[in-house]
């Protein structure tokens, strides 16, 4: 490894640094010091995020700090990695959808969207949490974003689950883990960026997202329904009829459009993701304004407010996520990881469970924005060669990562699930692990049952 001297910087090779060598790589290093360099950034960036240091600026400290004391490398180089990265076309797609979210959730979707799932489950025993999963898929289909999820249908149905006298930390832990979901059925941020880095289909992404997503939703739903057999929680003692259904549905036709528009445009060529994006704003807009009449001039600055804000701490996540995995590839340590995985085992069940519990854990301390950017150029060589399919991959570490915002001690979902249910994050978390397990047997059957992710994708090719 290079040292810092004074003002001057030793080359790796031990000579003084030449005229021009600021630019260089650093030499190929062995296995032993690739092992300590790769320990020691990683240990460093963890010691980084625990003393609270936002992810973002974490990652880009953790990369200067390395580029200084182990390469010739100019720092100037985060700058440059971090803006060439931003200015991408396909990545606009993730401002504008975090926008349409937000336009959706002010312009009265929410309220619609969970009285048509209380017409549909609102009566079975334990109704009303099934209510809060299904609202959330169907919001899922519209704002691309977990904690955004979790923010406008738990502000409805957690006050709503109280008042039926279910537990609260259950209620929100409830919603925290339903929220997930808002990443994989499509549209959804992650797989925009994972498309970005692994250079795979954007629309076959969100395609290979839908039956996980339903999965994961029935699954919630099973689980809710044992748990309110045990605990006595009812229905909403109401009678639904065809007739509430289908005016339930009439009201929120216009939002169930919005993933049908998405998808559709996209498969049938009308328009690119990145337009797609903004074809979902604009139709926000107008259904907000000119159909649900919800959508004032307040409530659109507070959407875009919200927008700017959430995308303001995304781009800065994303531009230094990118610094970070340039550090990565120079340093050799996807390819010497990437070997050492493949060594390990030759059974492709052994590989992929190594591969989930790797996601799970680094999803437990890492943003999944982040983790998908740095994991990507990693992993998706070692399971390639296994002959998983590049799209099924893209699931697999989403859903992976997704579990990741119920897991303390990085849990986003849990933090925002607590904010809007004022309850203290402990309970939360005591609440939360029949969900996991929920979720962990979905990923199981999303990692070994390739059909579920690419079924739809071989079906429209």
């Amino acid at each position: 490894m290079g040292v810092c001297l004074g003002a001057r910087r030793v080359r790796h090779d031990g000579n003084p640094p030449r005229h021009g060598d600021e630019g260089s790589a650093p030499r190929p290093a062995k296995w032993g010091g690739l092992l300590m360099e790769t320990l020691l950034l990683f240990a460093l960036l963890i010691v980084l995020i625990a003393t609270s240091i936002p992810i973002g600026i974490a990652l880009g400290l953790a990369t200067a700090i390395m580029l200084h004391f182990t390469t010739n490398v100019s720092l100037i180089m985060i700058a440059q990695k971090s803006f060439s990265s931003l200015d991408s076309f396909p990545l606009l797609a993730i401002p504008f959808f975090i926008l349409a979210g937000a336009l959706m959730s002010y312009g009265g979707i929410s309220r619609r969207l969970v009285a048509l799932a209380e017409s549909l489950v609102g009566f079975i025993i334990g109704g009303l949490a099934m209510v809060t999963v299904l609202a959330c898929m169907f919001f899922a289909a519209i704002s691309g974003s977990g904690p955004a999820t979790v923010s406008a249908i738990g502000s409805f149905m957690i006050p709503a689950m109280k008042e039926r006298n279910y537990d609260a930390g259950f209620a929100s832990a409830l919603t925290a883990a339903a929220g997930t979901i808002g990443v994989i059925i499509p549209p959804s941020i992650p797989f925009v960026l994972y498309s970005i880095v692994s250079g795979t289909s954007v629309g076959d992404l969100f395609l290979a997202g839908i039956v996980p997503g339903v999965i994961i939703g029935f699954l919630l739903m099973l689980n809710c329904y044992v748990i309110a057999r045990k605990k006595g929680y009812l229905g909403d003692g109401k009678v639904h009829t065809l007739a509430d259904t289908v005016k339930a549905f009439r009201e929120a036709v216009w939002a169930l459009l919005v993933p049908v528009i998405i998808l559709g445009g996209i498969y049938g060529g009308v328009f690119t993701p990145t337009e797609a994006a903004v074809v979902a704003v604009v139709y926000s807009v107008f259904i907000g304004i000119f159909v649900y009449r919800e959508l004032t001039f307040a409530s659109l600055y507070e959407a875009l407010k919200d927008a700017v804000l959430v995308n303001g701490a995304t781009s800065f996540m994303v531009g230094f996520s990118m610094a970070f995995a340039a550090y990565l590839a120079m340093a050799q340590i996807p390819a010497k990881l990437g070997a050492w995985l493949a060594g390990v085992s030759t059974d492709t069940i052994v590989i992929m469970l190594l591969l989930n519990f790797i996601l799970l854990v680094i999803g437990c301390f890492v943003d999944n924005i982040a983790a998908v950017i740095i994991l990507t150029p990693i992993l998706l060589p070692v399971v390639t060669r296994l002959g998983i399919d590049p799209v099924q991959f893209g699931v697999i570490i989403t859903v992976n990562l997704a579990i990741g915002f119920v897991t303390p001690p990085y849990g986003i979902n849990l933090f925002v699930a607590s904010a809007v249910s004022g309850e203290s994050i402990e309970k939360i978390s005591k609440n939360i692990m029949p969900f996991v397990i929920s979720m962990g047997v979905a990923l199981l059957l999303i990692t070994f049952v390739p059909s579920l992710s690419l079924g739809l994708v071989r079906l429209l090719r």
